[in-house]
């Protein structure tokens, strides 16, 4: 119980000034922003179907897409830049508790915090389309529409009729929620190990070149890059399916029976082995970390 108090109350001292740090205001405004551009792919397809959509489907129309979860994962570059979290009060709680449990206290912070920041955008996105959607959790009239034409395909939403069969417009948005909060974390701690390890600086190179790499292992850029054909992408398709991490955040990059790629279970494992892998190198790091001064920046 003693261990529980005091990973509580290192947590519940991130937390404070939260709300009030500028840099966190300007990533959530920003997050509103791109959550306003982003979410016009929704309202342009009930536009043009003249039809309503279930209030989850413009998360799941806009956070199906490989680029939407890159971009909305950046701001988490912004949102981390001051992992771990330093004061004139650590030493003090180092003092008190092992630095282990300090580490750990590190991590539930990051989790906390994707986890609120992902919330807010399923919450955004949602308000800024409630104007034309209904709370009954079920496919709307819009999406079946979607699933039965090419324009769903075109504009890279995840609605499709294998899709639509096996799951509900909540399930689906909880399964889409969870693979963008499992891609944050491995992005945050990636960062939170870095800055650990060789400083702010390499943290912020490390997140870029985490997201860069994810961005061009897309098989649509591959195949621009590469001149490939659609029919030739195949298999290139199914080996950037396994190994790249954005890949694995996006939901229509999974196996809907039809297709040589992971499952959404098999994904969350994949994130759950590259957290803990992190996880192990950030607490041998802490070991060597230095603490001696503290500036309160």
């Amino acid at each position: 119980m003693e261990a529980v108090k005091q990973v509580a109350a290192a947590v519940r001292w991130n937390f404070l000034g939260f709300f009030r740090n500028p840099r966190v205001i300007i990533t959530f405004l920003f997050s509103f922003i791109l959550c306003f551009f982003l979410s016009d792919r929704a309202m342009t397809v009930a536009d043009y179907y003249e039809s309503p959509m279930q209030a989850l489907e413009p998360f799941i129309w806009t956070f199906g897409d490989a680029a939407a979860i890159l971009l909305c994962s950046l701001l988490l570059i912004l949102l981390f830049l001051d992992l771990p979290k330093l004061s004139p009060f650590t030493p003090y709680m180092l003092l008190r508790m092992k630095k282990s449990r300090w580490l750990l206290a590190q991590f539930f912070y990051i989790i906390l915090v994707t986890s609120l920041y992902m919330l807010y955008v399923i919450l955004v996105t949602s308000l800024l389309c409630m104007q034309k959607t209904y709370p009954g959790n079920i496919w709307s009239k819009t999406a079946a529409l979607l699933a039965y034409s090419q324009m769903g395909k075109e504009l890279s939403i995840p609605s499709t009729v294998k899709v639509m069969e096996s799951t509900t417009p909540f399930s689906c948005s909880m399964q889409i929620m969870t693979l963008l909060v499992c891609y944050s974390l491995t992005l945050s701690f990636l960062m939170l190990y870095f800055q650990m390890k060789l400083g702010k600086k390499a943290a912020i190179g490390a997140g870029l070149f985490y997201s860069l790499f994810g961005f061009l292992l897309n098989p649509e850029i591959l195949a621009k890059i590469l001149r490939k054909e659609e029919y030739e992408m195949f298999l290139v398709r199914r080996i950037t399916g396994w190994i790249s991490p954005l890949n694995h955040a996006t939901y229509g990059m999974h196996d809907f029976g039809y297709d040589v790629l992971p499952s959404i279970g098999q994904s969350c494992i994949i994130f759950l082995i590259i957290l803990a892998f992190l996880s192990g190198l950030s607490f041998h790091t802490l070991k060597q970390y230095n603490f001696s001064s503290f500036t309160g920046e």
